[in-house]
């Protein structure tokens, strides 16, 4: 009896880390629909100069970035998928290669912000404040959200990052995976996120 109630015991805490959890997502989802508004209410009007604006921004990046956060996505869904299986090396593999993924993500958006500053292009510079206001709005609204998506995919890896840790000191296991678990709905979301700030940004021709 004693240790069926502590089973459910610990089916109750794994239930409210993972309700916790849900919520904490639902609160970023928020923040960034608000961001998505304001985009949408200045895009309404300045429709010509955001037209404008996103032609300055590399299709290409975009492309792969969003090539890689989608594979990254497998990655992380196949780490927890072999957890699951018992399959400790198969799960830090994946892992590692949703790392990997991440740090290439960051490492692409470095050089395409790189890029933009050394051409002049990045809010309120000379050459945004004597163009038209919506081009500096856009950039603008470009660096916010995509620089709070880079911080969101920081926090991101360093969850992953301590799932290795705790994969290696054997914390993580078949049947005690949560850390896991949430870290990589975690992941989820902000590959999620991208996929709306990609068409908002780079597709806007």
């Amino acid at each position: 009896m004693v240790g069926k109630e502590a089973q459910v015991m610990k089916s109750k805490d794994t239930s409210g880390i993972k309700f916790g959890m849900w919520l904490f997502l639902y609160s970023e989802i928020m923040l960034f629909a608000g961001l998505f508004v304001l985009y949408a209410a200045y895009f309404r009007k300045y429709q010509a100069d955001f037209f404008h604006a996103g032609k300055e921004l590399d299709l290409f990046f975009g492309s792969a970035n969003t090539l890689i956060l989608l594979t990254s996505s497998f990655t992380v869904a196949a780490t927890i998928t072999a957890i699951r299986r018992n399959q400790m090396k198969q799960s830090r593999t994946f892992l590692f290669a949703t790392i990997f993924l991440g740090g290439f993500f960051l490492i692409n958006k470095y050089f395409e912000w790189g890029h933009k500053f050394k051409h002049g292009i990045y809010p309120n510079s000379e050459r945004l404040v004597t163009g038209p206001p919506g081009e500096n709005i856009f950039f603008g609204l470009y660096y916010v959200i995509t620089g709070l998506h880079g911080i969101h995919i920081i926090f991101g890896l360093s969850l992953l990052s301590a799932s290795v840790y705790l994969l290696h000191r054997k914390k993580i296991r078949t049947d005690d995976y949560v850390f896991l678990e949430n870290s990589g709905l975690y992941w989820h979301l902000v590959d999620l996120i991208w996929i709306f700030i990609f068409p908002l940004f780079y597709l806007v021709l």
